[in-house]
């Protein structure tokens, strides 16, 4: 991995890196809220190689060396410190981040995320892998079944259902091979006691891909984290726009 990901940079005040998921990206995962993110903090948004203008990998992505490579970012964009906001995969970055660097990092929200995917999210990412080599249209039909929540998705009109699958399936990033392939070795288990850091774990208690369990698991092993759980699916992000940006402010607000 030797390209600098390409990153935005956006606002002013205190520190707050973003993690993004698998198959995402800044944009992708966060550009519901990153706006209101920004007028309090200075943002600092990296994309994973093949994600938004960021060159795809040719070797396995590393759990390591991605957290190395966002913290050297914003080291780099000026920020000295800063509280880490990770989404999905970008959970296991945001842990890893901390644990190497703890002398930079402040405080972690942890949305949607898992220590360590369990067999039904490793099926979800098998299947997921194997898309890729095929229909687009089918795989954004498979993560929408999989990742919206009961109600959200329920409460689509078939035209809305169609222009959701549509646009997910032309947003697929370029490196998704490489990040479910992250996904599926991520195993931060063994570093949780020795986070430090004020921790908000954002569980999604309607989500498929990353179901609270993982939330609960993960909000137990850091000392004196906090878990909220809000009723969403794994897009949280376009499902419960309000209620994650309302807990992400009072948490930043108040402890960090």
């Amino acid at each position: 991995m030797t390209n600098h990901f390409a990153h935005v940079v956006r606002g002013s005040g205190p520190g707050l890196l973003l993690a993004h998921g698998g198959g995402g990206s800044i944009e992708g995962n966060f550009g519901s809220i990153l706006d209101d993110l920004a007028r309090t903090h200075t943002v600092v948004g990296p994309d994973y190689p093949g994600s938004g203008a960021t060159p795809r990998s040719t070797e396995p992505l590393d759990l390591d060396a991605v957290a190395d490579e966002l913290v050297s970012i914003a080291v780099d964009a000026g920020l000295e410190r800063f509280a880490i906001l990770g989404y999905s995969l970008g959970t296991g970055v945001a842990v890893r981040a901390a644990t190497r660097h703890p002398g930079r990092v402040t405080g972690l929200i942890l949305t949607a995320g898992f220590t360590k995917p369990d067999n039904r999210l490793l099926l979800a990412v098998d299947i997921w892998r194997e898309l890729l080599d095929g229909d687009r249209k089918l795989l954004a039909k498979f993560l929408t079944f999989a990742a919206t929540g009961e109600k959200h998705l329920n409460a689509l009109t078939p035209s809305e259902l169609e222009a959701a699958i549509d646009g997910l399936a032309g947003f697929i990033p370029e490196g998704s091979p490489e990040h479910v392939g992250l996904v599926a070795n991520v195993d931060t288990r063994a570093e949780l006691a020795g986070i430090s850091v004020p921790t908000l774990v954002v569980a999604t208690t309607l989500d498929g891909l990353a179901p609270p369990v993982h939330s609960r698991e993960l909000a137990a092993g850091i000392p004196g984290a906090e878990l909220v759980e809000i009723e969403a699916g794994h897009g949280i992000g376009a499902e419960a726009r309000d209620e994650w940006l309302g807990v992400i402010q009072k948490f930043l607000a108040v402890r960090i």
